[in-house]
């Protein structure tokens, strides 16, 4: 189901029309990926250092171990939700509702609900939007942050999937780039060898991109919790 899934994400609707149980929204904005080029950075292997107090390291809760999570070397950053009393397809109807406020939200540029499942109580959301850094009456710091969400709802659980990360950073710009979470936020990318810094470039799209998924999985509970 998962490579079907990422497939029918990636392909033209010829394809979506080939699998009878996904079907796209009645509604559906187009939205396309950005390309993503390579970006050279400083590779580090990480080495655990058990020697220094946590406590003691500064962005300790954007450096730790597993708060940028991969799963066969993507970013998936993974959310369960427990719900009692609510059936599948209740979980299922405000859950598009939750995906599709989203997706007109502030700061959003071409975001939808592209595929849904029906029969599986599973719902596929696209989304582009500005990632501001910083903002003041001199100047803007931000990026075009893009991302995929899967929702697959069960009787009393709702489980949530954001991957599919990707940065287009100061396009208009000579020196602006195109990268991927996997090149870019991940441990291997971001996180110093003795792991108690940020390194200086990914810092900040790692800070952001993890507050920005923290307040989306909270935009959501609160919407299905309605």
């Amino acid at each position: 189901m998962k490579k079907i899934l990422i497939m029918l994400l990636m392909c033209c609707p010829l394809m979506c029309a080939a699998q009878s149980e996904w079907e796209a929204p009645t509604s559906h904005k187009q939205n396309n990926e950005a390309n993503v080029d390579k970006k050279d950075v400083k590779k580090d292997a990480k080495t655990p250092n058990t020697t220094i107090d946590p406590k003691d390291i500064k962005d300790w809760e954007y450096i730790k171990p597993g708060v940028v999570p991969e799963v066969d070397g993507k970013v998936v950053f993974d959310y369960e939700l427990d719900l009692p009393g609510m059936t599948a397809q209740q979980i299922y109807d405000k859950t598009y509702v939750a995906l599709d406020s989203l997706a007109n939200t502030e700061n959003q540029i071409n975001s939808c609900v592209a595929l849904v499942n029906r029969k599986e109580h599973m719902i596929a959301a696209r989304y582009q939007e500005w990632l501001e850094f910083t903002r003041n009456f001199l100047s803007l710091d931000r990026t075009k942050f893009s991302y995929t969400i899967v929702a697959s709802c069960t009787d009393n659980h709702l489980s949530i999937k954001l991957q599919r990360i990707s940065y287009n950073y100061e396009e208009e710009r000579q020196n602006g780039f195109k990268t991927t979470a996997e090149k870019w936020i991940s441990d291997k990318y971001a996180v110093n060898k003795k792991r108690t810094r940020l390194i200086n470039g990914p810092a900040k799209f790692r800070r952001k991109t993890i507050d920005r998924k923290n307040d989306i999985f909270k935009y959501i509970t609160e919407k299905v919790k309605q």
